[in-house]
């Protein structure tokens, strides 16, 4: 395990790395070298998906009582926004996951994945809305073949991946 040290007003603060692969601290870990990164990283994708779409519909139905308890105490007046809120759920879903302190939605946990930075750190709030965005643009746009980039490239990244500038590889225990 790597670590910075460093002293920020008089406080000695460490930052911890727990992958092995960032020991040159900084780019996408290599296939060819860390391959145990990126095995079965493709189908654990498709289902952490389908896992978190289970997640998602279960919190739009308790979003979707609220806003139905907000839509006729305002007597439809905040219909229009409410429905606008109510198509940002996956959005926010996935952005606040992605950008979280584990950097993977529930169901990338329940399939050991987990989302990284080109730079090996962790997704920013930007970076993970980013690539929210365009996973759902892409796969509007495409009808879901875009994804099908992930299979012609040695790290499985898929159209959204690349433009958001990150990478999915598998969560190793750490020791």
């Amino acid at each position: 395990m790597l670590g910075h040290r460093s002293a920020i007003l008089g406080f000695a603060v460490t930052a911890g790395y727990d992958f092995s692969w960032r020991a040159d601290r900084f780019g996408i870990p290599d296939p060819a070298a860390f391959p145990e990164l990126y095995e079965g990283v493709l189908w654990r994708r498709v289902l952490a998906y389908m896992l978190d779409l289970l997640f998602i519909a279960v919190i739009m139905v308790g979003v979707w009582v609220g806003f139905a308890v907000l839509w006729l105490l305002s007597f439809g007046v905040l219909g229009p926004v409410l429905w606008f809120l109510f198509g940002l759920v996956p959005l926010a879903y996935h952005t606040l996951l992605l950008s979280g302190r584990r950097s993977a939605t529930f169901g990338m946990r329940c399939f050991d994945l987990e989302l990284r930075s080109v730079t090996g750190g962790r997704p920013g709030f930007l970076q993970a809305l980013l690539q929210t965005a365009l996973f759902y643009v892409t796969v509007a746009m495409t009808c879901s073949l875009i994804l099908l980039a992930a299979l012609f490239n040695r790290r499985r990244r898929t159209l959204h991946v690349f433009l958001a500038g990150t990478v999915m590889v598998r969560t190793l225990p750490t020791g």
